[in-house]
């Protein structure tokens, strides 16, 4: 079985809007269902939430990294944090697509401890995931 998985979508908004909602933990917290309701705690950049499936808690740090135009998601406890999953954005033009829209792929490590159900799990959320983001950026992008 792959120790990788990507999944992705185009979303019809311009690059930097979607960097800076993908960025946003508040507004990730909305869409990363292992990670509902993010919360910013004391340490700049690190968020605490709830996963959807289980009510654990999930800490992360989020590292955006804008001129490379990539976001890694650094996941687990304080001093235990590695980076599972990254989310990289390009711009639509530079594939032949629209001014106003651009790639996104969402890459996840898979973790030793994880057995195939949970690996399973994860893949298939992730691929929801990435439809719960798109359709969300694509709404505030046509409410501005």
């Amino acid at each position: 079985m792959a120790h990788a998985d990507l999944a992705s979508t185009r979303v019809d908004a311009p690059n930097d809007f979607v960097f800076a909602h993908l960025s946003d933990g508040r507004r990730l917290g909305r869409w990363a269902l292992g990670s509902m309701n993010l919360e910013p705690q004391a340490q700049a950049g690190t968020w605490r939430g709830t996963s959807l499936f289980d009510g654990s808690v999930a800490e992360m740090e989020i590292r955006p990294h804008p001129s490379l135009g990539l976001i890694d998601f650094h996941l687990g406890p304080a001093g235990a944090r590695v980076p599972r999953v990254s989310i990289r954005v390009t711009p639509g033009p530079d594939w032949g697509l629209p001014e106003a829209t651009c790639l996104v792929a969402m890459t996840t490590w898979r973790a030793g401890w994880m057995d195939d159900a949970r690996w399973q799990r994860t893949r298939a959320t992730h691929a929801l995931e990435v439809l719960l983001f798109k359709a969300q950026i694509e709404s505030d992008w046509a409410a501005r």
